[in-house]
């Protein structure tokens, strides 16, 4: 197996919204202290972010929202935050914003360059993932759009083909507007309907323009679903959209607000998807595009009995490392005590003991069979334009990084 990085640094703990907004980068630290305890990530598997430019970040976002966004970082102007998102209930305005927030874009800039350079096989970024931004305009706690301006660096750079594969709860609107009618990006979201959650998007109809079209896939799913929905259509889904498109890079968010007990969201997932969505992601990525692979966090708020889990399971894939199969032979395997201990003072929540969920804990769902068969229905409707993969010079071989 290929070298793998996790791009982290404790700066990163910038990010940080008022005193009691549901988005917490404290589960970075989180994360990256409990793989330090499992034993599972060494000082020279992280590699420190640096902020992305202005140039890079305005491969994705209008230079008048950058600079709006600068002035805000040093000063407050209710009128200028107002015009460009910056709300009190949803993304407020912090000191030092724009810093923060360039360097989770440069992080995932640094991720995809690692990779593509060969650096490294693979790379996580738990801190990017920030999905919702818009050209001009904050939204959903996410400043800069940090998966896109990484998507878009990647075209500039490399001319690459990139598969986006959004599992966040909520729909990436942010990345799919940036490349609707791209054809050399093909962004796949599985999500809950946006209609019953932020932000409202996300249907089978959304399928992109002009030259994009189909390469733009949604896959939204009822209310409730559980894990063996999800993974039905997340992996044909993933499977039909990988071989169509053939990339020559997949850049994952690892948003883990599906989770039960996620206070945002409606579905009814447990630990058991989160230990098998890297899974797929890293078998994909070796059959289509030679290992070649970026992953980025995302949602997640509940930050202390899910997320560090779930990232943690991600670097877990993604490094090979031998605890998986110690996990996948006893679910319950415990977490390490050391993580456990040094954090239960600090939250009022029971930590959880184990990698994964006893499944005794979830109550099975009404209307199951029913929530199974609609889902399949949208999975169908999703799969159903998807063109062929053409590039010119190529064939139908795959991108320009094919070999």
């Amino acid at each position: 197996m290929g070298k793998s990085e996790l791009i982290y640094h404790p700066s990163q703990l910038a990010y940080r919204f008022p005193a009691g907004h549901p988005f917490n980068q404290r589960r970075l630290e989180l994360t990256v202290s409990l793989l330090e305890a499992a034993g599972a990530l060494r000082a020279e598997d992280l590699i420190a972010p640096q902020a992305a430019s202005l140039e890079e970040l305005e491969l994705a976002h209008a230079k008048a929202y950058v600079a709006a966004v600068q002035t805000l970082s040093r000063r407050d102007d209710p009128a200028l935050a107002e015009a460009y998102g910056f709300s009190a209930d949803e993304t407020p305005r912090f000191a030092g914003m724009h810093e923060a927030a360039a360097l989770a874009a440069g992080g995932s800039i640094l991720a995809c360059e690692r990779v593509m350079d060969g650096r490294a096989e693979h790379a996580f970024h738990p801190g990017g993932g920030l999905h919702h931004a818009l050209a001009a305009q904050a939204a959903g706690f996410c400043i800069y759009n940090d998966a896109a301006v990484a998507i878009a660096w990647l075209r500039r750079r490399y001319g690459a083909r990139v598969l986006y594969v959004d599992t966040d709860v909520h729909h990436g609107d942010g990345v799919q507007w940036a490349f609707y009618s791209d054809p050399d990006v093909c962004v796949f979201s599985i999500h809950e309907t946006g209609k019953y959650l932020f932000p409202g998007t996300g249907e089978v109809a959304e399928r992109g323009e002009g030259e994009g079209f189909g390469w733009t896939v949604n896959l939204p799913l009822e209310p409730y679903t559980e894990d063996a929905s999800w993974l039905e259509c997340f992996a044909e889904g993933l499977e039909r959209v990988a071989a169509a498109f053939r990339p020559d890079l997949i850049v994952s968010q690892h948003g883990c607000d599906a989770h039960a007990f996620d206070p945002l969201a409606h579905l009814q997932c447990t630990m058991g998807l989160y230990r098998s969505i890297p899974r797929l992601l890293h078998r994909t990525a070796h059959s289509c595009c030679q290992g070649r692979w970026v992953a980025l966090g995302g949602g997640g708020y509940d930050i202390w009995r899910v997320v560090p889990r779930a990232w943690g399971l991600v670097w877990l894939e993604m490094s090979g490392s031998p605890l998986l199969a110690d996990i996948d032979a006893a679910p319950a395997l415990p977490l390490p005590e050391a993580w456990r201990s040094r954090w239960q003072k600090a939250t009022p929540t029971p930590l959880p003991s184990a990698w994964l969920d006893d499944q005794a804990g979830f109550a099975a769902m009404p209307r199951r069979k029913e929530i199974e068969a609609r889902n399949r229905v949208m999975k169908e409707l999703a799969l159903l334009y998807l063109p062929e993969a053409s590039v010119p010079g190529t064939g139908t071989e795959g991108g320009p990084l094919s070999g």
